[in-house]
């Protein structure tokens, strides 16, 4: 692969911003992980197609990454090409009767905080959630009863070398921490159905759920969120908890002492340490319960 032509060629182009090199730790919610060869910040639906013609006829490996608040990166890097979303697919409108439709790119707390401006009730699950629309969607993010997926009425996807594809919200599968949407087709943009509501009631659901999120889990140190997903019947913190790792701790990487499912950045912690603790962890569970854990954090970077 060329990832210098792919840069030569990219270099310049309209609507796209490119840099070499650049460390993804920058990018990621964890503070860790090597450089990228390329990262490609693409603000346009013509920058994003332009992008991805050019590197695969350069033979560059690439990956979309939204805030990077679900993600460890490799202490190596990532020997390919980071696309970004920017301006074209971070933007947000609202429509009458509820209507809300919000690009891949846009940050989820903004879309959860314009709700609330307009008096709209359905995202509140969503509060206090890092990360962006088109993440939070593929994951079906939000709390244990509610999730995101349950607002969507459809979804534009661009499936590379076929073009834009729109699915209905019920031609969707949702689950937990799950939707059936091909991992190989890149969200576009969102549109959800939401109901008026008074923004006071709105701004208490809210309140609500941050307040539980500050007392339940380590927001003040850098992490990817939940590691593990539950398992049926479950809560994994209390599981890994229970086999007396909370404080566990590997290099500057440690499982958290306010929530056992979080394992949190200390301050100079590397992608090598965070693997150890995952890999403890689901180990230690394995042995003492018989449950193998499913992770949630997605790895970049790593040797298959």
């Amino acid at each position: 692969m060329s990832t210098f032509n792919a840069y030569m060629a990219l270099s310049g182009a309209y609507d796209a911003d490119v840099a070499r090199n650049e460390q993804l730790s920058h990018y990621t919610t964890y503070r860790i992980g090597g450089p990228a060869d390329l990262v490609v910040t693409v603000h346009s639906y013509q920058a994003l197609l332009r992008t991805i013609d050019t590197l695969t006829r350069e033979g560059v490996e690439w990956v979309i990454l939204g805030r990077g608040s679900n993600v460890l990166v490799a202490d190596a890097g990532y020997r390919g090409c980071v696309i970004l979303l920017g301006r074209e697919f971070s933007k947000i409108n609202f429509a009458d009767d509820g209507i809300v439709s919000a690009g891949a790119g846009a940050l989820l707390s903004k879309l959860v905080n314009e709700t609330l401006s307009h008096s709209l009730t359905g995202l509140e699950c969503c509060v206090g959630i890092p990360g962006t629309v088109g993440g939070a969607v593929s994951m079906d993010a939000g709390t244990r009863h509610d999730w995101i997926g349950s607002r969507v009425v459809d979804l534009v996807t661009l499936r590379p070398g076929d073009g834009l594809h729109r699915y209905e919200g019920s031609e969707i599968e949702w689950g937990y921490r799950y939707c059936s949407v091909p991992t190989n087709e890149i969200i576009l943009e969102v549109t959800f159905e939401l109901a008026d509501a008074e923004k006071d009631v709105v701004a208490a659901n809210m309140e609500r759920l941050i307040a539980r999120r500050r007392k339940r889990q380590p927001l003040g140190k850098p992490s990817c969120g939940s590691v593990f997903k539950n398992p049926p019947g479950h809560s994994v913190g209390q599981l890994i908890d229970s086999c007396g790792l909370k404080g566990y701790t590997v290099g500057a990487a440690q499982v958290s002492e306010v929530h056992a499912n979080f394992i949190v950045n200390r301050g100079g912690a590397k992608a090598a340490d965070v693997l150890s603790i995952i890999q403890h962890a689901h180990d230690c569970v394995a042995e003492k319960y018989g449950i193998d854990l499913a992770c949630e954090v997605k790895l970049l970077g790593f040797d298959a």
